[in-house]
């Protein structure tokens, strides 16, 4: 089967090369041609781990390939996904859908017959159905179904996420659209991945109520968090006495600075605008909106508190920009409002980070980009940790103590045992925790 990906962001990249190792013929498009020059030279634009092998080897085998030929790729296509980006509209917060209903127009002037159009990007409900009337308005003689098929890919680990998914969710409305949908995710028919066929509006609001859920735990662990600091209890202790009751569960109670990324912030911002405006408000999901924001700000006090209530003039180390590991990606990180708000409290940043460093660049000043999680640490009054890099696990504790001005530690994501770091010698400060102080002489 041949099928046609418009948009070769973070969704349109992997699942495309995803289906092509399925054993589909894929053709991704985008208008970028830079992007599409560096991707024919085996190139990626974002970093997701495995990716670069996985698209190398589906070219090589000549089930993937790339162009900037909208009508060329849809022309020939059984299936055309529309995964371009949905960025939150300035003003409403609203989806902006602008790329979306753009691609949809030209995949109508292109389609020669049957094609089924799906919808993989994240839109609010009714796009579907909008979609369906952009393309019937350019060409009213198409032959064509649109289909709603939501990704859940985790970045870092998106791949395994395509491959083994705990489910399929495909939004139809004829049985002819339901076949070609089948036939596309066919090998995890074979290794009995649950397929969840629905209506087109609701599979487009499981996508968002599904992210606005884990937003919502992530929000709950991290007050709860706020709560065990004042109370003198610790916040993994209670995450592990309720994840072990199975209708809490275990995921998404790992307490820290917010949420981020390219999908919690705007996906509940967008749900929270169209919930409005249904006349049907979700108020738990305006407050974790509120109290998310609110927290990014106030972590930046928290580490200003570990450094004794006053940062003008200090050097604060930082390990981790990007707002989670095993990706490049810097959007809404809790980095861009924490680092900012020490530097106006008069802090000199330099951070390292393993693979957003490159993008960080570009949206935050003045910081010292260093080579490695102990050059941001030489000289430093205090080293913070903000993304939980695999790297920043096992450091050595010696050279660390060496290095830094002042033995302060500000872990935002708990990865160190506050009685090894107070052995240590380190004035410890994590998230949910009793803040520990070392022994003196403790080096």
């Amino acid at each position: 089967m041949n099928i046609a990906m418009i948009g070769t962001g973070y969704v349109g990249l992997v699942t495309g090369a995803c289906f092509s190792e399925f054993g589909v013929n894929v053709t991704c498009v985008d208008k970028d041609e830079a992007k599409i020059a560096r991707l024919k030279k085996g190139e990626m634009p974002i970093f997701e781990p495995g990716l670069d092998t996985l698209v190398a080897n589906n070219v090589k085998a000549g089930r993937l390939q790339f162009t900037t030929d909208l009508p060329g790729a849809v022309k020939d296509a059984k299936a055309v996904f529309i995964a371009v980006g949905t960025p939150s509209r300035r003003g409403d917060g609203h989806a902006d859908l602008s790329y979306v209903f753009a691609a949809a127009e030209e995949i109508g002037r292109a389609i020669s017959e049957y094609t089924v159009v799906v919808t993989k990007s994240t839109v609010p409900v009714g796009t579907g159905r909008q979609v369906a009337k952009r393309i019937r308005k350019v060409r009213p003689d198409a032959e064509f179904d649109v289909v709603s098929n939501p990704e859940f890919l985790r970045e870092g680990a998106a791949i395994n996420d395509f491959m083994r998914p705990d489910r399929v969710v495909i939004g139809a409305q004829s049985e002819r659209a339901r076949e070609v949908m089948k036939s596309l995710y066919r090998p995890l028919f074979l290794i009995e991945t649950p397929i969840v066929f629905t209506s087109i509006e609701t599979s487009e609001l499981i996508k968002y109520a599904a992210n606005t859920f884990l937003a919502t735990k992530i929000t709950f662990i991290n007050e709860i968090a706020d709560l065990c600091e004042k109370v003198g209890a610790d916040v993994h202790d209670v995450a592990r006495g309720i994840g072990l009751d199975g209708r809490i569960g275990r995921k998404f109670l790992h307490p820290g600075p917010g949420y981020g990324g390219s999908c919690f912030p705007k996906d509940t911002l967008a749900l929270v605008r169209t919930a409005q405006e249904s006349g049907a408000p979700l108020k738990i999901i305006e407050t974790v909106v509120a109290v998310n924001d609110a927290r990014k700000k106030n972590m930046a006090n928290k580490i200003i508190a570990a450094c004794g209530g006053e940062v003008k003039g200090k050097t604060i180390g930082v390990l981790g920009l990007t707002f989670k590991p095993n990706t490049d990606d810097m959007r809404d990180a809790a980095s861009l409002e924490i680092l900012p708000a020490l530097q106006a409290a008069g802090a000199r940043i330099q951070a390292f980070d393993p693979e957003g460093m490159h993008e960080a660049q570009a949206m935050l000043r003045d910081v010292t980009m260093c080579e490695d999680a102990y050059a941001a640490m030489k000289g430093a009054d205090a080293v913070v940790i903000l993304t939980e890099w695999n790297e920043f696990r096992a450091l050595d504790l010696d050279r660390m103590k060496s290095l830094l001005r002042r033995p302060i530690v500000v872990d935002l994501r708990n990865i160190y045992a506050p009685s090894e770091m107070a052995a240590a010698g380190f004035q410890y400060t994590g998230v949910g925790r009793p803040t520990t102080a070392g022994r003196a002489g403790g080096d």
